[in-house]
């Protein structure tokens, strides 16, 4: 078959994604194949096949690599008609951490030079990796995809594993057990069988000892003898058990491969079109056809076109906001307002940027303790500009995670940066237990949340605090907004931040989320979105904030933080008015008293209305840290944080919203932000106030 047929029939089986050339991480196992399956489904292109083997010996101790059943490999890239590339393994696990730096001699550094082999041979762009929980092999494996410009495809990554095995059965994965250990599994009874036959066994010993049903908890390793991909079956001449450990509860045995041989298949079809009766989804099906979390593809009563709408606005208030910072006695940095003077996006967040550095370290903080970053633009054109900017700066191995919007800033302030950092005090408490930050930065594409792969990640956790990446509708497994309009799209970033959360704690969820702010493009859509998301969630309360633009011309943007204690949250709304204006508040806060959170809102219920009266601005402000300070009156250790969203298309005074703010620095420190944006919760909103105040 020619170049250009499989050229086509790459593309019919993936349309969306930007395809690629792979090189295939092939342990022989199951789930090595499989991923290489769904990068063909994908629309990728499977160019080179790689392998770390053992030097001598036929089972080894490795964290990373699977080395029984290497004798097969050879005949599987037969089998597949690809060129492989092998090398021996010749360093050990040095760096046991989760996070992995270069170290010499590591295990890792292996699978560096056989990558560098593959790269300096062929034009390789990406690397199809089998991994499905193992962060610790996830991590190591995009630390050498980041080194060599690759990108790691790891579809498998946090799948269902009941799901999946069934999956990979259905589609014609046939392979057998080749190592066992673990409970349930026996040398003498289990190896050398199919995973067809085994998978009701291994389904029953899920439900009776907790066995991982894929063997991700290394309970059993597998070889595949036929697939989809394969151009002849693989078959076993001889083979012997060989007894690793007699243990009478988990003994541990494989099955040494002494003669193997390839069997054709006919008729000979190349793999793309042996795929084509497969039933194998692609990015897209991921999202509809599994489980409770799936997207219904809707078509709204609006089109996308309508629901973005060019924000042509008479700004009339806007001006760049103070830079305000404060640290708190357990650590916690608030730093607010950073802009640069330039009407360039790049020389301003150039200067941002350097503004963040000496912030920082005024107060003993480092780039690596910054926990979020919130990037404000006036122009997302910018954005990939503004990327490696930014990138040049934030560049260690888990970096903040950011949310960026555009609204309408002034033109000699086109970026503005706010930033919360955390770092543990020198003469801090001790505390039991002790306070750690944990950071998810998964930067593999995958079909279970959008990767990270720029200078953010998607989550970090200090203490009971959690603080997730802005989320938009992406389609994970092709890193495209979903079809379907505002509501497909919402959906689908809420259930990106549900599954984030639970990722970076598997006791947390999404109806652990504290406080939130939906960005979307068009205030009619609000209404849809605000429905979706309380069916979902526990009263957390939300701040709906329209704006100019978001990534990718996205239509909604999620960015939440949660407390992993949130059920011991209390809830309050409450308001009062003044004279026509009323003042809506929506409360959280913690069985101890420690955190508060309020969402408020400042609406005029007449049509037309030249001022905000300053009274108004008086009561709000006073109303709000009345709120966020109850219980702790007149304690100056109280650091209250607010984000202030004005109606740029309304009267608003910022002289008067800053005098108002400023009656209280002598009694508390309040660090806030001004954000002008094109609308808020309503058309009679003018004002929106997002507070949180930690103890």
């Amino acid at each position: 078959m020619t170049p250009s047929k499989h050229k086509s029939e790459r593309a019919e089986l993936g349309k969306k994604e930007k395809t690629m050339k792979v090189v295939g991480l092939i342990s022989g196992g199951k789930d090595s194949c499989y991923n290489l399956m769904q990068c063909v489904a994908a629309g990728h292109e499977i160019v080179a096949l790689a392998n770390l083997m053992p030097q001598s010996k036929t089972e080894i101790d490795s964290y990373m690599y699977q080395s029984v059943g290497h004798e097969a490999i050879d005949l599987i890239a037969e089998a597949m008609q690809l060129p492989l590339y092998r090398k021996e393994i010749t360093g050990d696990s040095k760096s046991v951490g989760i996070n992995y730096s270069y170290t010499s001699d590591d295990e890792v550094e292996d699978l560096f030079e056989l990558l560098q082999n593959v790269k300096d041979d062929m034009p390789i762009e990406g690397v199809s990796v089998g991994a499905i929980l193992s962060d610790y092999q996830r991590n190591r494996v995009e630390n050498v995809c980041s080194r060599l410009q690759l990108t790691p495809l790891a579809y498998l990554w946090q799948r269902n594993q009941q799901e999946l095995l069934c999956e990979m059965i259905k589609c014609e994965v046939d392979a057998i057990v080749i190592k066992v250990a673990a409970l349930g599994l026996e040398p003498s009874r289990h190896l050398g069988r199919s995973l067809r036959l085994l998978e009701p066994h291994l389904m029953a010993m899920h439900d009776k000892y907790g066995l991982n049903v894929c063997g991700e908890g290394g309970e059993y390793e597998t070889l595949v003898l036929d697939c989809p991909l394969f151009g002849s079956r693989i078959v076993i001449e001889a083979s012997e058990v060989i007894l690793h450990s007699a243990n009478p509860i988990a003994p541990v045995g494989f099955l040494k491969l002494n003669k193997l041989k390839l069997e054709p298949k006919l008729p000979q079809l190349n793999f793309y079109s042996r795929l084509k009766n497969v039933p194998l989804s692609d990015s897209d099906g991921y999202i509809t056809d599994h489980g409770e979390e799936a997207t219904e593809f809707v078509d709204d009563n609006t089109s996308s076109a309508d629901e973005t709408v060019a924000h042509t606005v008479t700004i009339k208030t806007v001006s760049c906001c103070p830079e305000l910072n404060a640290v708190s006695n357990d650590g916690w940095l608030w730093i607010s307002g950073l802009c640069g003077n330039s009407a360039s996006c790049e020389e301003a967040l150039k200067m941002a940027l350097e503004k963040l550095k000496s912030t920082l370290s005024t107060y003993g903080h480092t780039l690596e303790d910054v926990v979020s970053v919130s990037m404000l633009v006036s122009d997302m054109s910018k954005f990939v500009e503004l990327n490696k900017l930014y990138v040049d700066v934030i560049k260690h191995v888990n970096p903040p995670t950011r949310a960026c919007v555009e609204v309408p800033l002034p033109k000699n302030c086109p970026v503005i940066l706010e930033v919360v950092s955390w770092s543990l005090p020198d003469d801090a408490i001790e505390r039991d237990p002790p306070i750690e930050r944990h950071t998810m930065h998964i930067q593999s594409i995958s079909h279970w949340a959008p990767a990270n792969i720029g200078p953010y990640s998607q989550a970090i956790r200090v203490g009971e605090f959690v603080y997730i990446a802005g989320q938009i509708g992406l389609v994970p497994g092709s890193m495209q907004l979903v079809r379907g309009g505002v509501k497909s799209q919402c959906q689908l970033a809420i259930r990106h931040v549900g599954r984030i959360i639970s990722g970076i704690d598997s006791n947390t969820n999404l109806r652990d989320v504290v406080q939130a702010v939906c960005y979307v493009t068009n205030i009619q859509v609000i209404n849809n979105v605000r429905k979706l998301w309380e069916a979902t969630t526990n009263n957390a309360i939300v701040n709906y904030v329209v704006v100019s633009g978001l990534p990718k011309n996205a239509l909604v943007e999620w960015h939440v933080w949660v407390h992993r204690h949130n059920s011991s949250f209390e809830y309050e709304e409450t308001g009062k008015c003044v004279n026509d204006w009323s003042i809506s508040i929506y409360r959280r806060w913690n069985y101890e008293n420690n955190i508060s959170a309020v969402v408020c809102h400042v609406d005029c219920p007449q049509d037309e209305t030249d001022t905000v009266p300053i009274e108004v601005y008086q009561e709000t402000f006073r109303y709000v840290i009345q709120k966020l300070q109850l219980g702790h009156e007149g304690d100056s250790t109280s650091i209250c944080n607010l984000k202030i969203f004005y109606n740029v298309q309304k009267a608003i005074s910022l002289t008067d919203v800053i005098d108002c703010i400023n009656e209280f620095e002598e009694s508390i420190t309040v660090i806030y932000l001004l954000v002008p944006v094109v609308g808020l919760y309503s058309e009679q909103t003018f004002l929106s106030i997002c507070g949180v105040r930690k103890q």
